[in-house]
């Protein structure tokens, strides 16, 4: 579907794909680690998707998240799958830190303060690593 925002080939950071599914690096300076876990055929809901689909969707999901929370140790992990505004199957893991600039609200809020999260060195190689890692 070519006027889907996430159909379409474009720059992004991609860590990791499969013939399924891919994972993107969101380029967020408030949120350093926010991946993107995006299906790669055009549907709206899970429930679009077989069992063995949606077991190999979550198991992305679960494993970009625990890649996150060895590599960039967050204060909490954000999942959601929303699709209001791109409705196109894909999932946000969300490092959330406790002086990030929404916590504990919802990073889609109004602000609550100027955030200084501060990832560890050389994170982004690290994340892609881990994330390969697992899902080999």
């Amino acid at each position: 579907m070519m006027s889907c925002e996430l159909c379409k080939t474009r720059s992004e950071t991609l860590l990791w794909r499969s013939e399924l599914c891919r994972v993107v690096l969101i380029e967020d300076a408030d949120y350093p680690g926010f991946c993107r876990v995006i299906w790669n055929r055009h549907v709206k809901e899970m429930t679009d998707l077989n069992d063995e689909e949606q077991h190999a969707l979550m198991n992305v999901v679960f494993a970009v998240e625990s890649a996150i929370r060895e590599v960039i140790q967050p204060d909490k992990i954000n999942l959601a799958s929303l699709g209001n505004m791109t409705p196109h199957l894909h999932w946000h893991i969300i490092p959330r830190y406790a002086l990030d600039k929404h916590f504990p609200n919802p990073i889609w809020g109004t602000p609550q303060r100027a955030g200084i999260p501060k990832p560890p060195l050389d994170w982004q190689v690290r994340l892609a690593k881990s994330i390969c890692q697992r899902l080999q």
